[in-house]
């Protein structure tokens, strides 16, 4: 019996989940069944899975409490039970993306039960077939707990469920593990002797960090002297974001909406202006967000600040864990010129880059954990009670996240991966989610928020669209 004590950063996404910030991720895909497909795919998927299940170990395990809660709870393996698991909604015939989303938005708060795996996917049935040829389209969508996996970490898990071509390919066997129920003893004492190591990692990783942070002190220092001088306004990581609408306690309903923008035509504006892709990214999400904020008569004077996660994964690690930090950067949406807009975009990236390098390091994974479940399972329900977002400074407005993805089709249980939108948290005090992965020739983007804050996403997708096109009009220019 596998038995693995979570660590400090995969169980906080436990403690800060709430009814309305559920902590799930996953996807929505659209795919196209292969021509002369008969049966259900439904039970299709459910046989491919369960042929998938002894090489996803992420799949195969569920949580199990230690010393009343009091510590991070353990991983133990249990083998979940596919009907369970892979359920089908129906929608109406004809159904199209509009109807996909407003499902999507239905079920997104619906949190993952805690006894067993963590982990669920919805097949659609009734969608409009494929408008060119007729083909038959299905489509589903995905929820794996953030305590389990990162966005690096889900793709690790869809390179063993998806395929290359439409024939399943064969995996190797693999000898089923032996499975009891461990014991209250057995659990207590891995969680100790997790935690005595914590505290050894911590004693033999200070000197270091105290180098690390001897040698960033004076940079830190000037940047924040920077800060209350008020220079340096387009490139310093340090601000606070200008209070919005989106800065709110947010409630139990979602509006998500989805745009896939033309990877190739993307790569071509970027190297013309010298931007990295999470650039682009950046550029025209705030470019969108300006003229959503434009719509409402509520475009505030100070830049919009996006906050954005940052990979610590080691090249090759497909580890299915949390290995990720946060930093913030401005989007220039204050700056009416697009030309200064996009300067101001890389500027501000190339400060938050900077800012990062040698403080990575000290960004902890794991932690000791000796009463922080009830600590930060108490002070989070406290915050959305109280609506403490409503009142404290923003630190950010929106969450803004590009995971790189795959580059060629993918099937799954013989059919055709048409799309993949990303669907992420929402949470107090940043009621928006814009997390983007790039699959085949295109980008998607996939924008959960809030539904009462912001029900209009699919406005803020129209926007994106145009501020491609604008992007491409001041590269012709």
């Amino acid at each position: 019996m596998a038995i693995k004590q979570l660590a400090g950063l995969d169980a906080s996404f436990l403690f800060l989940e709430t009814a309305e910030m559920p902590m799930h991720v996953g996807a929505l895909h659209i795919l196209e069944l292969p021509r002369g497909f008969e049966g259900s795919f439904l039970a299709a998927l459910r046989r491919h899975m369960g042929q998938r299940l002894p090489h996803l170990p992420a799949l195969r395990r569920r949580l199990a409490s230690v010393a009343l809660n009091a510590l991070n709870p353990a991983w133990v393996d249990a083998l979940p039970d596919l009907e369970q698991h892979i359920v089908a909604v129906d929608l109406p015939p004809g159904s199209g993306i509009a109807a996909l989303e407003a499902a999507v938005a239905d079920l997104h708060p619906q949190l993952l039960p805690r006894d067993r795996p963590l982990w669920k996917f919805h097949v659609f049935e009734g969608l409009a077939p494929a408008p060119d040829d007729g083909a038959t389209r299905v489509a589903l969508y995905t929820q794996l707990h953030h305590a389990a996996v990162d966005g690096q970490a889900a793709v690790a898990l869809a390179a063993v469920i998806l395929d290359l071509g439409p024939v399943p390919r064969t995996m190797p066997e693999k000898a089923p593990r032996q499975r009891h129920e461990p014991g209250t003893l057995s659990l207590l004492r891995g969680a100790l002797a997790h935690q005595a190591q914590q505290y050894l990692n911590m004693v033999r990783a200070l000197p270091g960090a105290l180098g690390t942070l001897g040698g960033s002190a004076g940079d830190a220092a000037g940047a924040l002297l920077g800060l209350l001088r008020g220079k340096s306004a387009s490139a310093s990581p340090l601000k606070l974001a200008p209070r919005t609408r989106l800065n709110r306690t947010i409630s139990a309903t979602r509006s998500f909406a989805s745009v896939s923008l033309p990877l190739a035509e993307l790569h071509r504006l970027r190297k013309l202006h010298g931007a990295s892709l999470n650039d682009a990214v950046l550029y025209l999400c705030g470019t969108a967000l300006r003229q959503l904020f434009l719509d409402w008569h509520e475009l505030p004077k100070k830049p919009l600040v996006a906050a954005v996660p940052v990979s610590l994964r080691a090249a090759g690690d497909a580890s299915s864990n949390n290995q990720a930090t946060m930093s913030t950067v401005t989007l220039g949406t204050h700056i009416a010129d697009p030309h200064k807009r996009l300067a101001h975009v890389l500027a501000a990236s190339a400060a938050m880059k900077s800012s990062l390098g040698t403080l990575k390091e000290l960004m902890p994974l794991d932690f000791p954990s000796l009463g922080l479940p009830w600590l930060m399972a108490g002070a989070a329900r406290l915050y959305g009670a109280a609506q403490m977002a409503d009142k404290l400074p923003a630190l950010a407005n929106v969450a803004i996240s590009n995971v790189p993805g795959p580059q060629v089709a993918l099937y799954l249980a013989g059919a055709r991966l048409l799309t993949n939108y990303p669907t992420s948290i929402a949470v107090h005090g940043m009621a928006l989610n814009i997390t983007v992965q790039s699959y085949g020739d295109s980008l998607e983007f996939g924008l959960m928020a809030c539904g009462e804050a912001l029900p209009e996403t699919a406005r803020l997708a129209a926007h994106l669209r145009a501020a491609l096109a604008e992007w491409q009009g001041l590269a012709a220019a």
